[in-house]
């Protein structure tokens, strides 16, 4: 039988002898692709190819692509577990053509590869396939060539009511490419429920789709329109664990060996012992996103991805709850990961203790989250009077704590309570909307720039070039010429503009003739053409002119200088700090570099002094800076760092700076370290869970940094009349007499509160026996008030009390109950009644609140108001 890691390998090998170049799986944080949340298909990081925006190197590719679907439109998370295919990461093995092979190849090699004696080898009785209805041209290819029987060819229609909505037309969104696809089902045979494709019974386990193959022919517009695509391409998927269910004869993907091994592994762990507990499979699925999702730079956070690698995680962590895990358990599963995973875990092992440690975290802080869910859950389930519990309630605990429903169900369930679960499914229905309307990840690839040429950059060696206008655009449109104040995207055929990439920031200056000025405010990168982003400030300009195009010198000098800095950081932080360190962002311009990376303390300032001075050592020791082209599997065995999920072409730029750094780099940098002239570190933060973030500067700015700092300095020498040597003491004596002041401060504060409560209760009122204080201070603090209200409940018993003072402008309420009269009147509800008199709002316990106001000439008449209210109050009691 062979292994998940076999399967995988023989996939790559067959259609790598086919002529296609093996890439490497590209990140699942999409790079430069805002239309989707996580990479979910294979297909993700050759969109551009298929636009026609990006070329390669080759026309062939294959892939075994990692891929999650926890969110946004391809979101299964409730249902993975529980059925035998659903999954919140998987690997989706792939070949592509860009232009090359169609329909006619895409078939054959999947037939061959499937049913091939040397390879799957699977019984081609036990196959069908399916076709848009329409697509006469794969349905007789199908037919005619592979023979399979017309019978067992399935023509499926617009299925899902509309033009092109079709299980056999395939998009990857509302818009972008798209096309006619073919599904190859296998049949796992009669004695499974289920029926073929289109039939009412398509839902069973009996035929499972394996593969695949769109033929990509169109681009979506955004207004519906099916552009032609500039040659017709082939994007196909085959589910990795789907394909070893069938080929290690199982029906359900959790059977295969991979998942045989995570599975026991965490059992192990847990103490668990029926190894068939579905909470088991849900664990084993989800350590397997979460430690690829970190591995790939998302940190678990409130919003966004974080958002989503947070609920998958405490999804895992409640089933390890539930098989009854007595400790922290679930970052210990990454080793087993790692080792189940084989090669496709090289990436995840560099990472493993980032990983472990950003889940451990994770999970010590879900456990005090899930006490406080349980507490406030126990407490509701108190309130209930008609055995349910509100469907709000069930929601706050799901989105505030993490509680799925079912684990509120199973709460309930003990106490004989159901749950609202129509009201539960208008919150969910009212977040989706929410998040549907607050969605940034789309993009109109109408409006995109599309370009076949190719810019030749000078920018390594030139400041300055000779160069002819080959493209103009104005709102993705091209044009043939501007004018005078338009503004516009201008292509060169040759640029010493440096196109934003790789974190720098673009290039700034002009591009001139003798009968024009285009003024370059940034340059951009659109495929393999650089764009001059600016306005014609003078004259006309047109599609072939011949132009100087000149560099902002001072600027890129300043840009320059940032960006070799932040190579040395990045080596600098990983002597310092440690080997896990891995970039997870950054931005270099002309004025700071800002560098995000993998690190789950805060840095100390004896760390930043240390990693400074690691940095300037390397500046003054004036290391050469050396560039050499080279083929990227060389630089990798020569020790270049690479950024995971970065798309690099077959030879690389590789940057060397001495025996400190090496690099791959395409940006412009200076040419020896000392160059650089100082590195001054800004600050220092926290960025996300398990992400840090360092700011600095270099040169001149870095030198005027520091003299800032030294005039702050001697500004506060002056000051305290000290000099540097005992400028420390010297505060240090100050912040001592500023504290003993405060605490005098807050004595007095403590002792006028007292003397005028004391006289307060000579303003008490008896209604019906109860004792009722309103009155208003001038002057007085909020947390004064409070203090009043505290001493005077102590020297009443039992009173309703309301304070208001006015402070300048604003108001300052406070209201009082007693314990023995909180049951009839809340001093939450009053002051939130008497705030909204006075244009401000607020709240509280029952036997205490506070609120704010601003409308100072309205408080009388509001005093007045909840008096008259109090009194028929207490008067009903």
């Amino acid at each position: 039988m062979k292994s998940t890691a076999e399967i995988r390998q023989m996939f790559l090998d067959f259609f790598h002898g086919k002529g296609h170049e093996v890439v490497e799986s590209s990140s699942l944080v999409p790079h430069n692709d805002p239309t989707l949340l996580f990479t979910n298909a294979g297909m993700n990081q050759f969109k551009d190819v298929f636009l026609g925006m990006d070329k390669r190197p080759y026309s062939r590719a294959t892939t075994s692509q990692r891929c999650v679907r926890a969110g946004g439109k391809h979101n299964d998370l409730d249902n993975v577990g529980y059925t035998a295919r659903h999954h919140t990461f998987f690997e989706m093995l792939g070949n592509f053509s860009f232009g090359d092979y169609f329909k006619r190849d895409a078939i054959h090699f999947a037939w061959e590869l499937l049913t091939g004696e040397g390879w799957f080898n699977l019984p081609k009785e036990k196959l069908l396939v399916t076709v848009y209805a329409t697509d006469d041209e794969a349905f007789n290819i199908w037919a005619d060539e592979i023979g399979i029987p017309k019978d067992r060819i399935i023509r499926i229609g617009d299925n899902k009511g509309a033009p092109y909505a079709s299980d056999n037309f395939w998009q990857m969104g509302d818009t972008g490419p798209c096309g006619p696809c073919s599904e190859i089902f296998y049949d796992h045979g009669d004695h499974i429920w289920g029926g073929p494709p289109g039939s009412a019974q398509e839902d069973g386990d009996r035929f499972i789709e394996i593969w695949n193959i769109v033929f990509m022919q169109f681009n979506r517009l955004s207004d519906g329109t099916m552009e032609a695509l500039p040659k017709p391409s082939v994007d196909t998927g085959m589910g990795l664990e789907r394909i070893s269910a069938v080929l290690q004869h199982v029906n359900s993907n959790y059977d295969i060996d991979l998942f045989k091994k995570l599975i026991k592994d965490t059992a192990q762990i847990i103490g668990a012992n029926d190894l068939e507990n579905k909470s088991l499979r849900v664990i084993a699925d989800h350590i397997r996103s979460c430690s690829f999702l970190i591995a790939d730079g998302v940190m678990p956070s409130n919003e966004g991805r974080g958002y989503v690698l947070r609920r998958i995680i405490r999804r895992a962590v409640r089933h390890g709850n539930m098989l009854g895990a007595k400790e922290i358990f679930f970052y210990k599963l990454v080793s087993s990961l790692i080792e189940v995973m084989g090669d496709a875990a090289n990436h995840l092992a560099k990472t493993q203790k980032l990983v472990e440690d950003t889940l451990k975290a994770e999970e010590e802080q879900f456990l005090k989250t899930l006490e406080r869910g349980l507490l406030l859950l126990d407490q509701e389930l108190a309130k209930v009077t008609n055995h349910q519990l509100s469907g709000e309630v069930a929601f706050k605990l799901y989105d505030t704590f993490g509680f799925p429903l079912d684990l509120t169900a199973d709460v309930c369930r003990e106490r004989g309570i159901t749950i609202d679960e129509a009201g539960f499914n208008r919150c969910m229905d009212a977040q989706r909307q929410r998040s549907r309307e607050s969605d940034s990840f789309t993009v109109d690839y109408s409006s995109a720039i599309k370009l076949d040429s190719k810019t030749e950059f000078l920018g390594y060696e030139m400041s300055e070039s000779v160069a002819t206008v080959i493209a103009i655009f104005q709102h993705g449109k091209k044009v043939d010429a501007i004018k005078q104040g338009e503004d516009a995207v201008v292509i060169l055929d040759k640029t010493p503009f440096y196109g934003e990439s790789g974190g720098q920031i673009g290039d700034k200056g002009r591009l001139t003739s003798p009968a024009s000025i285009f003024d370059v405010k940034d340059s951009q990168k659109y495929g393999q053409s650089i764009g001059h982003v600016g306005s014609l400030s003078k004259g006309q300009l047109s599609v072939g002119d011949k132009i100087t195009a000149a560099i902002d010198t001072e600027l890129r000098e300043r840009i320059r200088r940032n960006h070799s800095a932040t190579h040395l950081l990045q080596a600098a932080l990983q002597r310092v700090l440690g080997e896990h360190v891995a970039q997870k962002g950054s931005l270099v311009n002309d004025g700071y570099l800002r560098f995000d990376f993998s690190h789950m303390q805060a840095i100390s300032s004896a760390q930043i002094q240390e990693i400074e001075n690691v940095v300037n050592q390397q500046i003054r020791r004036n290391l050469d800076i050396s560039i050499e082209l080279m083929p990227i599997e060389q630089a990798k065995n020569n020790g270049a760092m690479a950024l995971f999920g970065e798309k690099y072409d077959d030879i690389v730029r590789v940057l060397t700076m001495g025996d400190f750094s090496i690099e791959l780099c395409g940006g412009t940098h200076v040419e020896r370290t000392g160059d650089i002239g100082l590195f001054k570190i800004i600050s220092e933060s926290s960025i996300a869970s398990g992400v840090r973030r360092i700011e600095a500067t270099t040169g001149q700015m870095a030198i005027d940094l520091v003299h800032s700092d030294d005039n702050s300095l001697n500004e506060i020498m002056s000051l305290l009349k000290v000099d540097k040597m005992n400028i420390v003491s010297r505060l240090s004596v100050l912040v001592e007499q500023t504290k003993q002041l405060e605490k005098a401060i807050e004595q007095l504060k403590s002792s006028q509160a007292a003397q005028e409560s004391a006289q307060l209760v000579n303003q008490v009122e008896i209604v019906n026996n109860r004792k009722l204080l309103i009155a208003k201070i001038d002057n007085t603090e909020a947390k004064v008030l409070r203090e009043m209200i505290d001493d005077l409940k102590n020297q009443l018993k039992s009173a309703v009390i309301v304070l208001a003072s006015v402070n300048g402008d604003k108001i300052s309420l406070a209201v009082g109950v007693t314990k023995d009269l909180t049951e009839q009147v809340k001093a939450g509800i009053l002051v939130a009644k008497l705030a909204d008199k006075v244009g401000g709002k607020g709240g509280g316990r029952p036997d205490f609140a506070q609120a704010g106001g601003t409308d100072i000439t309205a408080l009388p008449s509001a005093l007045l108001y909840i008096k008259d209210e109090l009194v028929d109050e207490l008067k009903a009691i």
